[in-house]
């Protein structure tokens, strides 16, 4: 062990690195640490030094992080998390808390959830801050990273990934899958049979991290495959395409209920065995030593079992 090595990085240099590895931008990092540019320009310049590698080089307009500063995330993320529940003596205060919280949500998820959850976050912890993005532009590989505190998204109960064995699955809720269509559709005066349901076309959402969805595998393997004319990011885009068009579009439940872009639409049970689907939240395994992030997640579960 090299302790004069050790010595010469700090939590500033680990804080700096966090920060940066989430923004990709010295201001942004700069303004988040109330700090000048200047002053996390002059620590990453010592943390290069001490490393011995650039951890972020630029590539036209945008910072990219080498691949030893992003090895070096979820290591640092953990430090940092462990380093706050040693200083912090006293139970968490949400009225007094100050700090940021970043979540990640698939479309169908900001209608069963979001404005529920903020509302009863910042009722409690004015001072706190959600940042709620997309899970197309933020996924697993961010949890892992520190870039993000939370992910909230439907699957299939036999889906989540198994590859990444320190994060976390937490079912919240449990659903059913529908198949939506206007009510002109040919087929909404009717009850819906297998041979109606794959006569039509059907518009479909894509997940470039979840495997093929269980159903669709189901659907194969008992009868034949859908024919899929339109793949679409969100629940939302799907069921405006359904509103203008005979596309059949399969989905939860709840959303269904819950959505306004689903208003209208007629709901059809499914003709076929399609397995169980649930809602789940995820988070990386060292994040709950942070008694903020184990408030907010008591707080996430309490909404998701009122819904």
């Amino acid at each position: 062990m090299d302790l004069i090595k050790l010595s010469r990085v700090s939590m500033k240099h680990l804080i700096t690195l966090h920060v940066m590895l989430d923004t990709l931008s010295v201001t942004a990092s700069a303004e988040r640490l109330c700090l000048s540019p200047s002053s996390v320009s002059k620590t990453l310049s010592q943390l290069r030094e001490s490393l011995n590698d650039e951890l972020f080089y630029r590539h036209g307009n945008q910072l990219i992080a080498t691949p030893l500063a992003r090895r070096l995330g979820p290591t640092v993320h953990q430090m940092i998390n462990e380093m706050n529940q040693m200083l912090t003596q006293e139970a968490f205060d949400p009225a007094s808390y100050q700090g940021r919280f970043s979540l990640a949500m698939r479309e169908s998820t900001f209608e069963l959830l979001a404005a529920r959850l903020s509302a009863r976050v910042l009722s409690q912890a004015p001072g706190m801050r959600l940042e709620i993005c997309s899970r197309d532009s933020m996924g697993f590989d961010s949890l892992s990273k520190g870039q993000l505190d939370f992910i909230i998204l439907p699957h299939d109960k036999s889906q989540p990934p198994s590859s990444q064995s320190n994060l976390v699955w937490e079912r919240l809720l449990d659903d059913e899958m529908v198949c939506l269509m206007r009510p002109e559709h040919p087929l909404a005066a009717y009850s819906l049979t297998i041979d109606d349901y794959l006569r039509f076309n059907h518009v479909g959402i894509s997940d470039g991290e979840l495997a093929v969805p269980y159903f669709e595998l189901q659907l194969a393997q008992q009868h034949r495959h859908r024919r899929v004319s339109v793949q679409l990011p969100d629940f939302g885009s799907a069921a405006v395409m359904c509103h203008e068009s005979d596309l059949l579009f399969t989905c939860s439940k709840k959303w269904a209920e819950t959505a306004r872009q689903a208003k209208g639409l007629v709901v059809k049970s499914l003709p076929f065995d399609y397995g169980e689907v649930a809602y789940s939240l995820v988070w990386h395994q060292p994040g709950m030593n942070d008694p903020a992030q184990r408030w907010l997640y008591e707080q996430i579960v309490h909404v998701a079992r009122e819904s």
